[in-house]
């Protein structure tokens, strides 16, 4: 496609990009386009009808040729000056008078089969362009033209000029279905952007909500959309999850920043989705270091069982990974149970989070873990003791608590 210039001084592909998709600007441009271009044929049809009449019709024809000079003398000036709002100004004028002056030369209302009806475009289009505000003193001057027309409609008659009945029928036919075309033309594209853009707005609002849900659960978010700013709630009973890959911070220094993201980004990609199918939450990530709670947000009575479940199938998960892609990673996990404090902090890259003593305890078992291990605090062990296997550690060293009793989780 050429990039010839079009009636604003915009290219061709420039038009057609903002057909495709506009903006503000460029969708008033090719609203006003479509109106000029079709008034401007119109003009011309009345040009060459009215001259071909004979002399005495001559300045029923300079009307409309004023209309044109004036039009594209405007379009000059607004592409050597970049003036936009002129522009938009002179057409809406021009768009406005000049069928009540058609009209007034030919005698009427009768006699130019109501050709001010045309002047319907300028308002409409004002509507269109600058919006509803300013597109009122437009339509009130469109009424007040109508409403002097009407009142001097008897002084036009008696300069009137006999019209021939085959070309009054067809200005009749002109005036009716080219304004209705038009006006359809116009609005079909104002809707169907209008349509396109509501789409492309939920297209984005699904876009935000996903990214939103990514952040926090799903029931705080919904909390943050009804400006519950301020969320602090406390959980009387959750368990807590932490895991660590063994030996991370040796990868670091000894794997290329790309490979070691990568890595982390698939196995941490699996517990996503084993947390997911759980319906338990992720709080977050630290280096390589993985925190998940159960019984937060949303309270739960086996909260304990499921971060027990999670953690065996992390470790099964694991070793399938490291067959998968010939590694021998292992984790340390820490679980334990109790009340905490849940809540939203920070205005900016806010996040949610969890604090309470079995955060605090299920971070020290997993630090004084064993490589391959699951390690469980007491609290967590007496809610689970009936149901999985466990292996008794004895009294462990937790720094902070002293020698507490901990017992190993077994598949």
């Amino acid at each position: 496609m050429s990039d010839s210039h079009t009636a604003f001084g915009i290219t061709t592909r420039e038009f057609w990009n903002s057909i495709s998709r506009p903006s503000d600007s460029t969708l008033g441009k090719a609203i006003l386009t479509i109106l000029v271009f079709a008034e401007s044929l119109v003009c011309i049809f009345w040009i060459y009808t009215l001259s071909g009449l004979g002399d005495g019709y001559a300045l029923m024809a300079a009307v409309p040729y004023v209309y044109i000079i004036v039009s594209y003398a405007s379009l000059l000036v607004f592409y050597r000056s970049k003036r936009y709002a002129y522009f938009t100004f002179t057409q809406l004028v021009m768009l406005l008078v000049m069928p009540f002056f058609m009209q007034w030369a030919i005698g009427g209302y009768e006699a130019s089969s109501g050709i001010a009806i045309w002047a319907i475009l300028s308002p409409i289009g004002a509507l269109m362009i600058l919006g509803t505000k300013q597109s009122t003193p437009w339509f009130m001057l469109f009424t007040l033209l109508s409403g002097l027309s009407w009142k001097l409609n008897y002084i036009f008659i008696g300069n009137s000029l006999p019209i021939p009945g085959h070309i009054k029928d067809t200005f009749f036919l002109m005036n009716i279905m080219g304004v209705a075309c038009i006006l359809y033309a116009v609005m079909f594209y104002f809707q169907s952007q209008k349509e396109r853009t509501l789409l492309e707005l939920g297209f984005e609002q699904a876009r935000s909500e996903k990214l939103l849900l990514n952040i926090l659960p799903k029931s705080i978010a919904n909390r943050l959309k009804d400006n519950d700013m301020r969320i602090a709630d406390s959980h009387e009973a959750v368990t807590v999850l932490f895991a660590d890959i063994v030996g991370f911070t040796k990868m670091t220094s000894s794997m290329p920043p790309a490979e070691l993201v990568d890595l982390l980004s698939q196995i941490f990609s699996r517990f996503d989705a084993l947390a997911d199918k759980h319906g338990l939450e992720k709080i977050k990530t630290i280096g390589d270091g993985y925190m998940v709670v159960g019984g937060a947000p949303v309270a739960r009575l086996d909260h304990a069982e499921v971060i027990a479940q999670l953690a065996l199938e992390m470790q099964q998960e694991l070793a399938t990974f490291n067959v998968q892609t010939d590694n021998t990673l292992k984790m340390r996990i820490g679980i334990s149970s109790g009340p905490v404090v849940a809540g939203v902090i920070g205005t900016s890259k806010f996040a949610y989070d969890i604090w309470g003593d079995p955060v605090n305890l299920a971070s020290r078992m997993e630090s004084t873990s064993l490589p391959g291990a699951i390690q469980v605090s007491d609290l967590t062990y007496q809610l689970l003791e009936n149901k999985y296997q466990f292996e008794s550690r004895g009294m462990v060293q937790i720094k902070g608590k002293g020698k507490m009793q901990t017992y190993f989780l077994n598949a």
